[in-house]
């Protein structure tokens, strides 16, 4: 019998808040963590990730995370 995957793809970012008031705006590592955690205990993997800075308002910027989570799929 043959696995199945079933994927979900995520950008992962902070509100807009901290870029509005700092001029940028990092990831939370706690929350990011808490993010991932939940999605472990539903079963999902980080399949694949990538960092990169969003521009926002013309001047401002915040890091995101693109995720792209797998898990074996239920038949």
């Amino acid at each position: 019998m043959t696995k199945t995957f079933e994927y979900k793809v995520v950008i992962y970012r902070e509100n807009m808040l901290g870029s509005l008031f700092l001029g940028g705006s990092k990831v939370d590592p706690v929350r990011f963590s808490e993010f991932l955690n939940k999605n472990g205990q539903e079963g999902w993997e980080v399949k694949t990730m990538e960092r990169e800075e969003r521009r926002m308002l013309l001047f401002f910027s915040r890091e995101a995370f693109l995720v792209v989570l797998q898990r074996e799929k239920n038949t």
